[in-house]
This record gives C-alpha cells, sequence and structure tokens, in this order.
C-alpha cells in the first residue's frame, strides 16, 4: 500500500495548539497522517478519530497504538460528531480537525473506482456498506439530476453534453467506459486543458457520500462542541466546500450589525468565533505532493 501524505499536515497541526492534556477529535481519520501527530503531542488527554471505512480504520489502528493509547476510532461518518461523542460523556473539546480530501489510497486503489485514470466498477462509496454508488448515479438518474450535479458540484461547463452521452450509452459498468464517454462529449481544445472526467467525477463522488450537506452539518455541530479558546482547523479542496467553510466561520465570527458600534453588547449577540488565518500550502509541498493544489486551511478560535 502506497503511504498517503497528508496535506498541510505541520500547518494544521500547529494551528491546533495541541495541550498534553486536552482533548481532540479528527474528524478524517483516513490513513492516520494528522492522527498520528496529534496523538504524539498528547500525553494525557484523548484523541476521537471519525471514519466509515473499514480498510481506513484497520491500517490507522495499528499506526496509533503504536504511539499511544489515548485515542478512541468511532466507526462512523462525520456526521454523527456530536452524538457519538455525547454518547461518550464529552460536551467540550479543546480542538477538531477535518481534512476533506479523499486520500491517495483510495484514490490509488483502482477497485475503489475513485479514479478516473484506471480501471474498475463504478463505485465511490466512502462507506462500503451503504447502498448508493456511483453505478447508481450513473446509470439511474434522470438526465436533469445529471446535469444539476455536474453543474452544481464539478463545476463543468460542458455539464448537458455530458450527461446526454452518458444517458445515451448507458448501462454504463467500469470508470475507464464513463471516462472514454465523458471525454468523447467535449471539444478536443477543453480536452487539452485538464483531464475532462476530473470534475465529473468529483461530482458524482461529492452525490455519492452526499458530502456537502454532511459537512455543513458537522461543522456547526463542531463549533458548539468547541471550548473556549478552542480551535478548529478545516482542509477544504473544493471551492463549495470552502465556501461553506468560510460563510459559516465568517457567520459566527461577525457581530450583528443592529449592535456593532454599541458599547456594551449584550452577551447572546457577541460572535463565537475568532477568525486566525488561511493558509495555502507552500511551493515546496506544491512540488512534492501535486494533490495539494487546490488545498486551503481555515483556522477559528472558539472565544465565547
Amino acid at each position: 500500500m502506497k503511504p498517503h501524505v497528508s496535506v498541510l499536515l505541520n500547518e494544521s497541526i500547529e494551528n491546533l495548539n495541541i495541550k498534553e492534556d486536552g482533548i481532540y477529535v479528527d474528524c478524517t481519520l483516513g490513513f492516520a497522517g494528522h492522527s498520528s501527530e496529534i496523538l504524539k503531542r498528547i500525553k494525557r488527554g484523548k484523541l476521537f478519530a471519525f471514519d466509515q471505512d473499514g480498510e481506513a480504520i484497520d491500517y490507522s489502528k495499528k499506526i496509533l497504538e503504536s504511539i499511544s493509547n489515548n485515542y478512541e476510532i468511532i466507526n462512523s461518518n462525520f456526521v454523527n460528531l456530536r452524538d457519538e461523542l455525547h454518547k461518550r460523556g464529552i460536551k467540550r473539546v479543546d480542538g477538531i480537525l477535518f481534512d476533506l480530501g479523499v486520500s491517495s489510497v483510495q484514490l490509488d486503489e483502482a477497485q475503489r473506482g475513485f479514479s478516473y485514470h484506471k480501471d474498475a466498477k463504478l463505485d465511490m462509496r466512502m462507506n462500503q456498506n451503504q447502498k448508493l454508488s456511483a453505478y447508481e448515479v450513473v446509470n439511474e438518474y434522470e438526465i436533469d439530476n445529471l446535469i444539476r450535479i455536474f453543474y452544481e458540484y464539478g463545476e463543468e461547463k460542458y455539464a448537458k453534453a455530458i450527461a446526454k452521452a452518458i444517458v445515451k450509452n448507458r448501462p454504463i459498468e467500469t470508470t475507464l467506459e464513463l471516462s472514454e464517454i465523458i471525454k468523447s462529449s467535449v471539444p478536443e481544445k477543453y480536452r487539452r486543458t485538464s483531464h475532462p472526467a476530473r470534475k465529473v467525477f468529483q461530482a458524482i463522488r461529492i452525490e455519492v457520500n452526499n458530502e456537502l450537506s454532511v459537512f455543513e452539518k458537522a461543522l456547526i455541530d463542531a463549533i458548539d462542541l468547541l471550548d473556549v479558546d478552542g480551535r478548529l482547523c478545516v482542509i477544504t479542496f473544493h471551492s463549495l466546500e470552502d465556501r461553506i467553510c468560510k460563510n459559516i466561520f465568517k457567520k459566527e465570527s461577525e457581530i450583528d450589525k443592529f449592535y456593532k458600534g454599541l458599547p456594551d453588547i449584550p452577551e447572546e449577540y457577541k460572535p463565537k468565533l475568532k477568525i486566525i488565518k488561511k493558509i495555502k500550502p507552500s511551493n515546496k509541498e506544491l512540488e512534492d505532493n501535486n494533490r495539494s493544489r487546490s488545498a486551503i486551511l481555515r483556522v477559528v478560535e472558539k472565544i465565547k
């Protein structure tokens, strides 16, 4: 198995302001890149790490148990963040991290069906126990629904032409079959700029895993769970995810316009968050890891 390279690893760990006795949550355990660095820094605290991918959990457990026992892996989607922590008696935490990238390992393993470069059955499920996969989206969705998904989630300007070609060529069984259909339905000039299947595959993955609404709910819950002075770090790879993050952080860090400028602002109208910074990968990271090119790290601190 090729190792997964965590994006913005040092920057995110540094900005969590980790305390030795703190409680931290990695909402996206993956292959333990960020989790292992958090665990190394907590001597008397606890790490809770979420993932719904059995393969990632098995791999990461071996890494984490070689560092310490101060962790628990929660086999669940991070949409259940609040409920799962409450079940364990955890009402407040000192830091939360989201890394919303698909791991290199998932992309590189052909059978997972995430890659448009490798042949596999259409799949793209993060949770391999769920029913909806890329196969159902590609072969059963109405054309208008496909156009909407490609346009909204992939920001694909040839969404209509691609959706028509998919419907015409059904049933489509594999990733390379789909990739070729997409390629043949866009102008040749467009094919030369970047792989024409990239945005469509991304859009299908987001639809299969309901990624945007799941992330929005989890992010709101994460803000509520943070203790005062706690930090929240979010790494996004897609403009729609980043927009959700930016808008929620903006809303929770501003004073209500009706109370701005007052000498005494009522406590309930003071902002919950302070925006700390926005970070992009360094030139060195971009050279070393091409998958970091679209990454953005946003950091906030709970102040109320």
